[in-house]
């Protein structure tokens, strides 16, 4: 037993040997000794025992090793660690910054933003130096560490290429050829606009239009007996749609401007006539319906004269032709006049090389994806050619015509219906042709990063006033507190918050309540853009707001039904349609879808929505009136009370209704009586030309002439104020 203690006894020895033989090699290595080995005794225990000495000098030698560490340890520190300048006053900030570009910009180090990040809810041990701080904090971290600070400005990156697509240069008037006139008919709503293209076309597209009114462009090719080309723009003449017509008249070489011979000059004729001034495009004026009885074509013109429309037997310039669409009267006169016109004004094209045009109208189509109505300007466009509109671009896999035949080719002046868009262009961009879909897309990112810099830009104007009203602000009200105490103004702010708080909660739900929120869907872009048009026109905020979550193209889809139920909203579709299990999935989470196919039926729907979402009005109706004829008192124990003596002229007076005292002509009372009373009876009723004495609830002193109403509320549902224009 005390051998088998005895060896591992010596077993620990050998095992101290060798930690002070690692000792010595540190020490040597800092001092820069050379190493030696040390010979381990045979009898470790006596050597050991005889020579003591050997812990005092293992003892000196761990103080030294330990020293040197420390010292170079403080050294390499010193070295690693950079010298952070304080910076004082401002710190600029900007969004998702990390932790360490916090701490080098208020030229502090990482653990002071751990420190005072301590209290907060934010979770420390998930927070690394390259962690992003959300702009809450950011501001609190340097409100707390005592500076102020200031929005980072738009840094100047090194000017980016422009890889934007132009226009070709104006082509050789050598190889111009000749192209067919786009004429773009014009006028007030239900002229018969339609109706003269339909006699045209020999089609029936009034009667497929909801409500015989046209909801978006239509671009139609017209062959006449003579073999010329004739591209026709039918432009919708509702008030909602000026966008529109504007549009229309931008890509026009004449505006066949239609006035009915019964109604006369509307509002949209003046409109149109405005869009063609501009536009700088000559005028041939329709006159249609001529052949109802109440038709009057000199009224017409004459009223025309007060918009410097001058027709021909006045002197000027303006070619008049009385028709009747309906009938197909001198249709044939109005074309020739047209064709005339076209041959005058000398339209030619350039029908080679890139393409160029304009998109007339944008929709979505389930099977085929986005299409545009587009008018060819210069160039033929074919399958395969690339194209950029816009924000987007497309590769062309198939030409329509407007019946929707498949084409192979469209020179300029023929408006076709392109498909092969990877997103749907706005009506009104322009359309240019690339090389590659390489350039395309280059041409594409040019325009995203120039839309970003300019929306950048504007927040950081918008940042800037928000910031300089907020520092004004507070300004003024520091000098309406200098002449208090610190202890006098930290109470009053103090209130003043804790006000503010307290009203928070209420506050938001009267907004909540008091917002209509609405997602917005149309077949085609241009519909979408006379409605969210209107929809600016809304200025009853003070009723009820309106917020706009969404709007798009196409039908509805179980994505529109879940906005609207996260923003408890209403959805409006125009022109498009919800499958029935769309409509199911509707109904079970209670949204409203309204579908509308004729523009004015859709904002009366949409007024309707937004007078159920107002509070009710309370209106006092009147049941009698009484006048003060004499005033005396009458003593109820040591109470004197006023008690006037009246007459009921009109109605009656009904103790339980509500009464109000009314002098010269202003309302000092409102409230129930106290006492009716006819022949010192107490009554609850006094009729038409009787006397009667009453005192109110509170002792008020009457004058003789004053007036006596007796009333009941009523609450009645309020109707919005907005008025649309049409």
């Amino acid at each position: 037993m005390n051998r088998e203690l005895l060896l591992r006894f010596e077993n620990l020895v050998q095992l101290r040997g060798a930690c002070r033989q690692l000792r010595a090699l540190s020490s040597r290595k800092v001092c820069g000794a050379p190493w030696k080995p040390v010979q381990l005794s045979a009898h470790p225990m006596g050597s050991l025992l005889l020579q003591p000495q050997l812990w005092q000098k293992d003892r000196s030698i761990s103080a030294a090793l330990s020293q040197c560490r420390h010292l170079a340890t403080k050294e390499e520190t010193k070295k690693k660690k950079k010298k952070i300048p304080l910076t004082r006053g401002e710190v600029e900030i900007r969004q998702k910054m990390t932790v360490e570009e916090l701490a080098q910009a208020m030229g502090k180090d990482i653990d002071h933003i751990y420190e005072v990040l301590l209290y907060t809810d934010i979770d420390l041990d998930s927070l690394e130096p390259d962690s992003i701080l959300h702009e809450e904090h950011i501001k609190m971290i340097v409100q707390k560490s005592g500076m102020k600070y200031k929005s980072a400005k738009l840094k100047e990156e090194k000017e980016r290429k422009n890889t934007d697509a132009v226009k070709r240069p104006p082509a050789d008037p050598a190889v111009l050829t000749p192209r067919p006139p786009v004429v773009t008919i014009l006028g007030h709503v239900d002229h018969g606009k339609t109706t003269l293209l339909d006699s045209l076309r020999k089609t029936q597209v009034a009667s497929m239009e909801a409500g015989g009114i046209t909801q978006h462009i239509g671009a139609f090719l017209v062959h006449m007996p003579s073999g010329d080309k004739i591209t026709f723009l039918d432009t919708p003449g509702h008030a909602a749609f000026s966008a529109m017509r504007a549009r229309g008249t931008n890509v026009t070489d004449i505006v066949i401007l239609v006035v009915a011979a019964e109604d006369g000059v509307m509002q949209q004729t003046i409109e149109s006539i405005q869009h063609a001034k501009n536009a700088g495009v000559p005028l041939i004026l329709a006159i249609n319906k001529c052949d109802k009885p109440e038709a009057d074509p000199e009224r017409v013109k004459k009223e025309l004269l007060a918009h410097d429309v001058v027709c021909e037997e006045f002197g000027g310039d303006v070619q008049a032709v009385n028709i009747s669409a309906l009938k197909g009267e001198n249709l044939m006169v109005l074309a020739e006049a047209t064709v005339a016109l076209a041959e005058m004004l000398e339209l030619k094209a350039d029908a080679t090389g890139l393409v160029e045009g304009t998109v007339i109208e944008s929709r979505k189509d389930k099977g085929k994806g986005p299409l545009t109505t587009a008018i060819i300007q210069r160039g033929t466009l074919r399958k395969g050619c690339v194209l950029v509109a816009g924000k987007t671009w497309a590769k062309v896999r198939f030409l329509f015509d407007e019946n929707g035949k498949a084409v192979d080719a469209a020179s300029p002046g023929i408006p076709v219906e392109i498909m092969g868009w990877k997103e749907s262009p706005s009506a009104g961009d322009e359309i240019l042709e690339v090389e590659s879909e390489q350039r395309a897309q280059e041409v594409v990112a040019w325009r995203t990063y120039v839309d970003q810099q300019e929306k950048m830009k504007k927040d950081l104007e918008v940042i800037g006033a928000k910031q300089k009203e907020h520092r004004l602000e507070y300004e003024k009200q520091q000098q309406k507190l200098a002449h208090l105490t610190w202890r006098q103004r930290k109470a009053v702010l103090y209130k003043a918050n804790k006000q503010v708080m307290f009203s928070r909660p209420k506050e938001r739900t009267e907004m909540d309540e008091n917002t209509l929120s609405l997602i917005v869907k149309g077949d085609v872009d241009g519909s979408v853009e006379a409605i969210l048009n209107i929809l600016d026109s809304y200025d009853c905020e003070d009723e009820c707001k309106l917020d706009i979550v969404y709007f798009g193209m196409g039908d509805i889809s179980e994505n529109d039904i879940s906005l609207a139920e996260a923003f408890d909203g209403v959805i409006l579709g125009f022109s498009v349609k919800a499958n029935e299990s769309i409509k199911k999935l509707a109904d079970k989470k209670g949204i409203k879808i309204k579908l509308h196919n004729i523009i004015y039926k859709l904002i009366e729907d949409l007024k309707d929505e937004l007078n159920s979402r107002l509070p009710p009005a309370v209106v006092e109706n009147t049941i009698g009136e009484a006048s003060v004829l004499d005033t005396f008192s009458v003593t109820v124990g040591k109470n004197k009370i006023p008690v006037a003596g009246c007459r009921v002229h009109k109605g009656l007076l009904d103790r339980n209704r509500k009464f109000k005292l009314i002098r010269n002509r202003d309302v000092i009372w409102k409230g129930c009586l106290s006492s009716l009373k006819h022949h010192k009876d107490d009554v609850q009723v006094i009729k038409t030309g009787m006397d009667c004495g009453l005192s109110l609830d509170k002792n008020l002193e009457f004058n003789i002439g004053d007036e006596i109403v007796c009333y009941e509320e009523k609450e009645v549902q309020q109707t919005t104020s907005w008025d649309p224009g049409f």
